[in-house]
């Protein structure tokens, strides 16, 4: 059984951080009976009309648990850690979604529309009836954010993962098959590139963070011209270069 926390806005432009490790941090005071899937940084429509600190990104943490008789004690544990290391002047939200406990088509195509248009916090209560929603803080705009996050994630073809199965102490490069044992399928976008090896090495250049297509972490690649493979997309600095920039849900 899936669990979705979604969280947003719980940082400034002035902090040291943001939402991203806000919600990776989360695993520390995770239940005992959970366990961590993965956590998925989500991006929404970008507008001048839509206060934001970086990129108006937000983050949703995917937890799995045997027992749905956790939520109200994963309820009041993600409430506890935002108001803890929200950054102040921001605008917390969290949103907290079982699978199978309700249906999620009205949370996702609120979440597909956070991504194209303008949207209101009574639209986000709306499409999250069903589900856990709450403010921390500030407007509450976040709960905007921390609902779409959770839409976007269970719809499970947009995103990227910022933390999953410790893929940040991967060494650079990583053969394929050790991120294959990690659950990660590496899939080449090359028009005519052959069928990547178990034994093949990636390269990633510091920046590993695979993308949530059809429900599962894809690494895509391309053939690297001086052998093996190279990861795609990856950071970009404000001046369109790889590396560099402020992205606070790295």
């Amino acid at each position: 059984m899936r669990i979705y926390i979604g969280f947003d806005d719980t940082d400034s432009a002035d902090s040291d951080y943001g939402t991203g490790k806000v919600a990776r941090w989360f695993e520390r005071v995770l239940p005992r009976e959970c366990m961590m899937w993965g956590v998925v940084r989500q991006q929404l429509l970008v507008d001048d009309r839509i206060p934001y600190t970086s990129h108006n990104s937000s983050a949703c943490m995917v937890v799995e648990n045997a027992d749905g008789s956790i939520l109200d004690r994963l309820v009041d544990a993600a409430a506890a850690h935002i108001e803890k290391h929200a950054a102040v002047g921001s605008d917390p939200g969290l949103c907290i979604c079982l699978e199978g406990n309700g249906d999620l088509s009205d949370i996702i195509n609120f979440s597909v529309t956070c991504t194209r248009e303008v949207v209101t916090q009574a639209e986000a209560m709306k499409a999250a009836s069903a589900f856990h929603l709450s403010a921390h803080g500030g407007t509450g705009d976040g709960i905007i954010g921390a609902a779409a996050a959770v839409g976007l994630t269970a719809l499970g073809r947009c995103g990227r993962f910022i933390e999953y199965g410790r893929l940040r102490e991967m060494p650079d490069p990583v053969e394929i098959s050790a991120l294959e044992a990690l659950g990660i399928m590496v899939v080449s976008i090359d028009r005519q590139a052959p069928l990547p090896s178990p034994s093949d090495m990636v390269t990633f250049r510091g920046w590993l963070r695979p993308r949530l297509w059809a429900g599962r972490p894809i690494l895509p690649v391309q053939k690297d011209p001086q052998g093996g493979w190279l990861c795609v997309g990856g950071k970009k600095s404000k001046g369109g270069l790889d590396h560099g920039g402020k992205d606070l849900l790295s």
